[in-house]
Order: structure tokens, then sequence, then C-alpha cells
């Protein structure tokens, strides 16, 4: 019975482990419409909005790229990343974070949020009853090129006529965060009214090289429940649409972020992938704008990094796209450790070493039983076996002798399965802490194979490029197969020593950093084994 429960236990683990990215990207999705607004107001107004299109006509399905008006670049340059506007509607043209680079070879560039194609698809421009306002009015900007210094806040205003309704697009850039605070005033021309539906846009390409896990998405916040997609076929085909108390919708992978966070918090959002680049509009409930009679609408945009601890004073609840799943309350203090060991070595390689050693410590009194009750379990294996020939056609009779056989030999049959239990919900809280930690991106371990030149763990938010450490991984599993006592029937240790060769194959291409954590808690668990077990003999 004791080794039924092993086996279990282990074919659990591999299914979550196996399924866990699955399930995790898995979500419910009907799309949804909203009503058109039937509000009464002036003539003149009434007859504008009967020529706009309904609300839900928000298309994503039209062609993707849209030229802006005339004008010129502006460049905002911060500690922290440098943006070019382009004065026409203040759409951007390129988001550069300053020191991120795209990949980890020491000549990569910087990482450009937007990038050359997705530019064209003018992110942060406004919607103004789906009509894109940078190439339909006419715009003027407050000043040129500005540049912060660490401490610092400045403001960018972009002023625009788009056929008689006039916006003002005032922009606050702080020196120490990625998020940029916006308010928008808008009017309209003497003599005339509007029915304002605006929407807001963004647009991106792959953050960094897709993956299983690392992978693209679109991301909402309804409801103050976090949201995800990142069906790419889907995307393409039909595109998403979501409406509802919307605090943020954006783009997103394990590491970045591009999204919008409306005041209003009520409003209706569209995403599609069209010639590679992702593309979302975020558009609010329509607005009544009388001449003489402005009305203000404030919003934040977030392109960066997941800085938590940026994003933990950021508006409408977007530390929420840091994700760490189910057992999240348990990921964040291993994160924690994890970069108080990191303080003091300076190697996050060396850091996951000694979190995994101080995580075996914490568990080594569980651990320590369970091997001892592995041991107690093969000197009885005998007796068990002949209480099994004896009444293996009774059941009941069976389950109470093997019960009394427990007993008599102060014999925990669950202290063995326990510790793997327990330790479960700790593994995958540090599986996703270490997937989802923006400081593990590029870090370095051990850069270049020893006494070579060939970069090896150069990146530990990537695989193995030599596969070595997964393929180590997988023999000290097969070490721990063979120093634990052989009980069972032949079938079973044979089901037992096939785990090793699952387990290598899932972890070829895993990020690194989690490879090191497995590795290193394998070897560990080989020395208290041995340890324990020699005692106990």
């Amino acid at each position: 019975m004791e080794n039924k429960r092993i086996i279990i236990a282990t074919v659990i683990c591999f299914v979550i482990l196996v399924a866990w990215q699955y399930l995790a990207d898995y979500m419910g999705w009907v799309p949804q419409q909203q009503n058109a607004e039937n509000t009464q107001v002036e003539t003149q107004a009434a007859e504008n909005a009967a020529a706009e299109p309904a609300r839900t006509d928000l298309n994503l399905n039209a062609a993707p790229f849209f030229a802006p008006g005339e004008g010129k670049n502006i460049v905002v340059r911060t500690p922290l990343y440098t943006a070019i506007f382009h004065s026409a509607g203040g759409i951007l043209e390129s988001f550069v974070l300053n020191d991120i680079s795209e990949t980890s070879s020491p000549h990569s560039p910087f990482l450009d949020m937007i990038g050359k194609v997705a530019k064209s698809a003018s992110p942060m421009g406004l919607l103004v009853n789906g009509q894109p306002s940078w190439n339909t009015g006419v715009w003027k900007i407050s000043a040129d090129n500005l540049i912060l210094e660490k401490g610092e806040t400045q403001a960018l205003v972009f002023e625009g006529n788009v056929n008689g309704l006039f916006i003002r697009r005032e922009l606050s850039f702080d020196a120490v965060t990625y998020l940029i605070k916006e308010k928008i005033t808008y009017d309209a021309e003497a003599g005339k009214a509007f029915i304002a539906r605006i929407g807001y846009t963004l647009a991106g390409t792959e953050y960094s090289s897709s993956s299983t896990y690392n992978p693209m998405q679109v991301v909402w916040n309804k409801e103050s429940s976090y949201e995800n997609d990142s069906d790419v076929g889907k995307l393409r085909e039909e595109g998403m649409v979501e409406s509802g108390q919307l605090l943020f919708a954006g783009l997103s992978n394990n590491y970045f972020l591009s999204a919008v966070a409306p005041q209003s918090k009520n409003g209706l959002v569209k995403a599609r992938i069209q010639s590679d680049v992702w593309r979302v509009a975020y558009e609010e409930q329509p607005l009544t704008i009388n001449a003489g009679s402005p009305v203000v609408s404030e919003l934040a945009w977030w392109f960066g990094p997941k800085d938590a601890k940026l994003l933990e004073t950021a508006p409408n609840e977007l530390i929420k796209t840091i994700h760490y799943g189910f057992f999240g309350i348990l990921a964040k203090p291993l994160l924690w450790l994890l970069s108080f060991f990191q303080s003091f070595v300076g190697n996050w390689g060396v850091a996951i070493i000694l979190l995994t050693v101080f995580i075996k410590i914490i568990f080594w009194p569980l651990t320590k039983k369970s091997y001892k009750s592995m041991e107690q379990m093969k000197k009885i294996a005998p007796l068990m076996e002949d209480v099994k020939k004896k009444y293996g056609n009774d059941r009941e009779k069976l389950s109470k002798e093997m019960m009394q056989l427990y007993r008599t030999y102060n014999i925990n049959p669950m202290s063995g399965c326990l510790p793997i239990f327990v330790q479960l919900p700790v593994f995958i809280a540090l599986y996703n802490a270490l997937l989802n930690s923006e400081n593990l991106r590029h870090a370095e371990f051990i850069t270049y194979l020893p006494f070579t030149d060939i970069l090896w763990l150069a990146d530990l938010s990537v695989k193995d490029p030599l596969y070595i450490t997964p393929l180590v991984m997988g023999a000290t599993m097969f070490l721990q197969q063979w120093l634990s006592p052989a009980v069972g029937d032949p079938t079973q240790r044979k089901v037992m020593m096939l785990m090793p060769v699952i387990f290598t194959f899932m972890f070829l291409n895993f990020p690194s950093g989690l490879v090191v954590y497995w590795l290193c808690n394998n070897v560990i668990s080989i020395a208290q084994q041995w340890w324990t077990l020699r005692k106990v003999r």
C-alpha cells in the first residue's frame, strides 16, 4: 500500500508539472457587447452621433497601420527610458528601456517596447468614435525634447482640433517610474456638441523569444480579477473582446508590460494579432461634450519591466500583472528570500542554491522521518507479503492486519508520502516565483562553460543551451532511486525508475534557473538520504 501511495504521489507531481502552464493559460472567454448609448442631447450632438458607427464597431479587423499626420518627433529621456512621440496626436514612435537589453549577448541593443513594425499601429493614439485622431486633426506641441534627471517630473502637452472637437493631452513623466500619467481635456467649437467615444490604442511585437514558459499575452483586469489570453491562433483569426468594469488592459509576458489604465474603469477592450503586431484598443463609455463645458478624463500608461516595487504604487491594480499562481502567498516570501541572498552574494545562481539549502533545512525533520519510514517499511516487507498471501482475498481483514503490523513496529504509513505533499506547494510557488521574477531575466550564473569560451548559464530565464544541467539532474534522480530501499513488486520499481527519464525530458526546455534549483535540491536530498539511512541501518 505504501508503494502505491508513493507512485500515486509521484504521478500527481508529474501531472501537475506538465499541465501547470496549460492550466495557468486556460481561461473562459465569452465575447460581450455593450448596448448603444441612448442619451438625449442637443440636436447638433444627436446629428453628430448618428453619423458615427455603433460603439461595438471598434474595429481591429481593418487595415492595422495608420500613418501619422504632419509634425515632428519629440524625445522624452529619463534615467529609465527614452521615448519618442509624434507631435501629431501624441502617438508613440518608440519606447527604449535604458540598460535593459533585448538578449543576453554583450552587443545586444536595448529593448524597444514598441518596435519598428508596431509603431505603425500608432500606440498611445486616441480614437474618437472609432477613428484615429492623429491624422484626422490639426495638432500642435507645447515644447521640444524633455530630459528628466532623477527626482524630476515634467509634462508634455499636445493640443489638437479634430473636426471641431478640441483635445488637450497632458502627459506627465516621472524620472523614477515607468508610469506615465495623462490628463485629457475635451471641448467643442461654438455651436457644436459631441457624443464622443474615446478609445486608447496599444501595440507591440514579441518582447522576447516566445516559449511555453514565457508567452506573449493580452491581459486585462475585470472586476479586480486578472485575466489573460495567449491563444495566438484565436487572436489571429477571431481576436478577443471583453467589456464591463475593466481596470486596465494591455500586453504582457513574464517580464514586461504595456498597459493603459483609465480612471473611469468602465469600458470595452478588443485585441487582435495582425501582421505579427499585437494590437489592443480600450474604449471608454461615451462622453457628452458641449461647447464651453470642458470634460476631463484621466488615465495612466505603463511601458516597461514588471518591477514589483514600482507596480505596487501604480493605479488600477497593475501589480496583478505579476501573477504567481494559486500559491502566490508562498511565492512572494520565497522571492524576497531569493533577493535577500542575492544582495549578499551578487549572483542569482548562487542565491538559488542558498535558497534551496534553506528550504531543505526547513523541511529536514519531515524528510528525515520519511527516510526512516522507508527503511522501516523495507524491514517489514517480508511480513507484509506474508499478510497479503494469508488474507489476500479478504480486503477488510487484510487492512486490519496491515494496520496492526504498523502499530506493532511503530510505523506511520503516511510519513513517507507527507513530505511530498507538503513540499509540492512550495515547489510550485518557487517555480512561479522564478518564472515571473524580472530580476532573473539575463541573470548570470556560470557565464562560460569552465575552461572554454562557450556561453553556458549566461541567462537563468532561458533553457540551458548545452542541456548539461537537465541531464545531470536526471542522473541525480536515478541515483536517488538507486539509494532508496527496494520495496514493492518489480513492476512498481520499474515504474519508479521511469520517472527520472520523464522528468529529464520535461526539464530540457525549462528555464535554467528552475533546473539549477531542482538539481541542487536532488543533490542535497541524496546527501540527506545517504546519511539518514546509514544512521538507521
